[in-house]
């Protein structure tokens, strides 16, 4: 099925940002973005939330060719999706290929989405985004100290014998991995060199380029008087 039209609703490195990545490299620049300003509350609001009932970023609408609409919210599905979608660009091993290659990319797709992505969450809500009396900093050192004695150790094996995630290809699996990397280097952590020359390297294509073109207007803390005060649910 061929679609007609995509929109994006995103904001600048977060998850969204991900699947802004992923479009550029499977279509270039034929989508269309609209910001929803986070630390405003737009996600909160009625309209946007009939579209994202989970009141975040990303979401992506396509409008296949026949009409027919349909929101995709998780941007690990999405850039799934895209990456298999879009067979053409090499972001995946086949998908209709029963291999160790398949195998392993979608292991190390969704345990960037899923477990890595979910580590990295809890340290943030709990040292920058949840108010003072919800903080709980043992959950915060939990996650660090898990993500630093469990998850770096396996990536920094994987790096150090390939170039990217999954081998000498870069897949659709170094989207979700490389985001994760440089929300990790942001609250101190995947120091190792193996983690530089892993970003120096995928943050030399030309679509992650344009999709962190507006990574400058990101800033971890809500600015005080933010409208998500009291709407937060994590």
């Amino acid at each position: 099925m061929d679609f007609k039209h995509l929109k994006l609703y995103h904001y600048p490195a977060t998850r969204s940002a991900r699947v802004k990545w992923a479009l550029h490299e499977t279509i270039g620049d034929n989508f269309e973005v609209e910001v929803v300003s986070l630390y405003d509350g737009e996600q909160y609001h009625q309209d946007y939330m009939q579209i994202n009932p989970n009141h975040s970023v990303p979401t992506l609408e396509i409008i296949f060719a026949n009409g027919e609409v349909k929101q995709m919210l998780e941007s690990g599905a999405i850039v799934s999706f895209l990456a298999d979608a879009f067979p053409q660009k090499n972001l995946a091993p086949a998908a209709n290929s029963f291999s160790i290659e398949r195998a392993d990319y979608q292991q190390m797709l969704f345990f960037a989405a899923s477990a890595i992505d979910m580590m990295l969450w809890q340290i943030r809500i709990h040292e920058h985004v949840l108010p003072p009396s919800e903080i709980d900093q043992p959950s915060s050192a939990r996650y660090r100290h898990k993500f630093t004695t469990e998850v770096e150790p396996q990536l920094i094996k994987r790096l150090n014998k390939h170039a990217y995630i999954c081998g000498e290809h870069f897949t659709a699996a170094d989207i979700i991995m490389g985001h994760n990397v440089m929300w990790a280097k942001m609250y101190g952590m995947c120091n190792d060199k193996a983690f530089s020359a892993y970003l120096s390297l995928i943050s030399k294509r030309p679509a992650f380029l344009q999709a962190f073109a507006d990574a400058g207007k990101f800033n971890p803390e809500p600015p005080a008087g933010s409208r998500m005060a009291g709407v937060f649910t994590g």
